[in-house]
């Protein structure tokens, strides 16, 4: 389309999750106790490896990274959404709205990238114990951990760009509750067929490349797990594996329902509620997991409940 019919627009508006008055006041304590909640137990988490010896390993470090990540696209995210909540005007300006997305796909991406990063960290903890700490050394998690966040970044500056040069010669509302790909998309007037096209691909491929480490690496946990001949070590084992896998069915399962849903079945209010799971409650629900399932964590937080000053 020709670049003159464009609008030069300077704001979106974003509709929110509903207009309802009756609603309001019930979604934003909800929403605000969700947020506040996400906050109180990924930093506690984060605190919690930080301040105890015997949580400096791979696994708790890769872990207090997921926290890190939820923190990050919760809070591109919850803030703006709790404010436009009550406002009248509900706008958004065009870079803050590009920043958002931009901040919110770096985050879930790298989270994609990690969770299969943990399920190799796994592996390699139950497959050979002895040799653990010489394979996951400090400096194989630093890289490790830095090619996560390069994923991340590199897919949301893809998408960040083509989406943000389209033109937009239409109403600016956004029927959402955030900057989200598939809203914006409906505002423009340009052909949006290369941008559909790169979440597909480039989306999708990480989705099955991050899918199929984890399910390869459960695959060699399982053959490792059988050939131990302790109850003990295998109950453990199992119980380290358990929480890791609950997080990757949840947001995995929640992530491909809300991107490769055909497009015949999109509903924007389906998407709203959807985006919702995954922005609020998946990143409230990781660090309960992980201190209700693993006893290295709830010993950690025995040991700083019986200090003084705590």
């Amino acid at each position: 389309m020709d670049k003159g019919n464009c609008s030069l627009l300077t704001e979106f508006i974003l509709v929110g999750i509903t207009n309802n008055p009756k609603m309001k006041m019930t979604l934003f304590t909800l929403f605000l106790f969700v947020y506040l909640i996400n906050i109180l137990g990924n930093v506690g988490m984060i605190i919690l490896i930080k301040l105890d010896s015997q949580l400096h390993t791979p696994m708790y470090f890769f872990l207090s990274n997921l926290s890190f990540c939820d923190l990050w696209y919760s809070t591109a995210i919850g803030p703006k959404m709790l404010v436009d909540t009550f406002s009248k005007k509900k706008s958004v300006p065009f870079l803050s709205c590009a920043l958002q997305f931009f901040i919110a796909c770096t985050f879930v991406d790298a989270e994609c990238v990690l969770l299969a990063v943990m399920a190799f960290d796994r592996y390699k903890a139950i497959s050979n114990p002895l040799l653990y700490t010489v394979h996951m050394s400090n400096r194989v998690c630093a890289l490790l951990m830095a090619g996560v966040y390069m994923v991340g970044m590199a897919d949301a500056l893809i998408h960040t760009t083509l989406t943000f040069q389209l033109c937009f010669c239409g109403s600016n509302e956004i029927d959402h509750f955030f900057c989200d790909i598939p809203s914006i998309l409906l505002l423009s007037c340009s052909d949006t067929q290369v941008n559909e096209l790169a979440i597909f691909i480039i989306f999708g491929f990480i989705e099955l490349s991050t899918i199929s480490g984890v399910l390869v690496s459960y695959c060699y946990i399982i053959l490792s797990v059988l050939n131990i001949r302790s109850a003990d070590r295998r109950l453990k084992a199992f119980s380290t594996c358990a929480s890791h896998l609950t997080v990757v069915a949840i947001f995995q399962g929640t992530v491909l329902f809300m991107y490769f849903l055909p497009s015949t079945s999109y509903s924007l209010d389906q998407d709203k509620m959807t985006s919702l799971f995954y922005t609020l409650l998946i990143p409230r629900l990781n660090p309960l997991i992980y201190s209700l399932w693993n006893k290295d964590v709830k010993q950690a937080l025995e040991k700083l409940k019986n200090k003084r000053w705590f």
